[in-house]
């Protein structure tokens, strides 16, 4: 596992969109964007549904993150966070996770998921293997 830096941290922590990239079973690349968020040195994305992301890891954990932060360099170029590492699933706790996030990405009073009862869904934990982009991290 590699070490985060506290300036990817504050990106992790903030409201920047995550576009995680998963490996189709051709090899191909799936990209989706989704809220992420910090469990210690775990990047956390939760999901309520099975979707394509969650069939691509359980049979390749190999992911990549991207977050662009909004800050412009010195050289015009816009700062980017990469990171490559491996997810694992667990199931349940994606609703708490999400609830959490919303707060994060939408505002503290939101409710979100906004259903009664909704699934336990998956949590998928993400171990830094690489940290990258253009930025303080890199």
């Amino acid at each position: 596992m590699t070490r985060l830096p506290d300036a990817a941290r504050g990106v992790l922590t903030s409201d920047a969109i995550a576009h995680l990239v998963t490996l189709n079973a051709d090899g191909s690349p799936n990209v989706t964007i989704a809220w992420a968020g910090l469990d210690g040195d775990a990047i956390v994305i939760g999901t309520l549904f099975d979707q394509r992301k969650l069939h691509n890891i359980r049979r390749d954990p190999r992911v990549s993150l991207s977050f662009e932060t909004g800050v412009t360099n010195e050289h015009g170029l816009r700062e980017c966070l990469i990171i490559d590492g491996r997810a694992r699933l667990t199931e349940g706790g994606a609703a708490e996770l999400l609830q959490r996030l919303a707060r994060v990405y939408l505002g503290p009073d939101v409710r979100f998921p906004p259903m009664d009862d909704p699934p336990p869904g998956w949590t998928i934990r993400i171990t830094p293997e690489r940290v990258g982009g253009i930025g303080p991290w890199a």
